[in-house]
């Protein structure tokens, strides 16, 4: 029956509409520091089966069966954990990763750490090392202060960071920077602000030195860019936008076919 065709054409849409979603929010954070871009996954939902494959005939089983699909709908948004370019600021506390690895930030309410692969560091008012917000100053884990007369910061590929303070020739180490990794990115847990929170499914952190066990290394006074290409975002667009008008003439298709099924009349 055509009623069929309404359910399944919808059910179209709205995957489609879900991924148009994805999209518009990988080209809003096209210019945010660090960010990855997602993708919508899609499936086919239930069957209906009419005559199921290899069901007894005479004289013998049929080869095939009988089956009209209900539908798609979205199974899943992957992230793509691929690197973006890196940008050079000139900020000594702007840091970006090369390879794999995320920084740790604190968790102002005490919770668990929360991790991120923006290096937009700066200094608060105690001299902590903290990530840049609009909303609140989180701290780097493990702590990092840098005393008000420290001048000339340098940070190593490996995280150590070291300082220099007026009218003292010998550098000073202000701490160790360390990263963490995951058996599964995939599985971390978006929650805004360019932070990731582990789950089950990412697995455990394994924190070592950066350069150490697989780590990436550290680049100071640049930042990764956003790894969105805008042109490819473009192409989704466009094939999303003629996914949906499919559905919809399929849509008015089956409605036309059950209005004219509607207007039958018996002589």
């Amino acid at each position: 029956m055509s009623i069929r065709t309404l359910y399944s054409a919808a059910s179209g849409m709205d995957a489609h509409l879900f991924q148009l979603d994805v999209i518009a929010n990988n080209l809003a954070n096209a210019g945010t520091t660090g960010f990855k871009r997602s993708r919508a996954e899609f499936e086919d939902l239930f069957y209906e089966h009419i005559k199921l494959p290899g069901a007894q005939a005479v004289p013998a089983q049929t080869p095939t069966g009988i089956s009209v699909g209900l539908g798609a709908g979205v199974r899943a948004t992957q992230v793509d954990f691929r690197e973006g370019n890196l940008q050079e600021t000139g900020n000594p506390l702007d840091i970006a990763i090369l390879g794999d690895g995320f920084f740790q930030i604190q968790d102002p309410n005490g919770g668990d750490p929360l991790y991120t692969r923006a290096g937009t560091f700066s200094k608060n008012s105690e001299g902590n090392i903290v990530m840049t917000s609009a909303q609140t100053g989180r701290l780097l884990e493990p702590a990092i202060n840098l005393p008000p007369t420290a001048i000339n910061i340098s940070i190593t590929a490996n995280g150590e960071v070291w300082y220099q303070e007026a009218g003292v020739a010998t550098l000073t180490q202000a701490g160790q920077i360390q990263l963490a990794r995951f058996v599964n990115n995939e599985g971390l847990l978006q929650v805004g602000e360019n932070l990731y929170q582990a789950t089950d499914a990412s697995g455990i952190a394994t924190v070592s030195i950066p350069g150490q066990d697989g780590s990436g290394t550290l680049k100071q006074s640049f930042l990764e860019t956003s790894n969105v290409e805008p042109v490819r975002e473009l192409v989704e667009l466009i094939k999303t936008q003629r996914h949906v008008e499919l559905n919809s003439e399929a849509l008015k298709a089956g409605d036309q076919m059950l209005q004219l099924i509607n207007n039958l009349r018996r002589f």
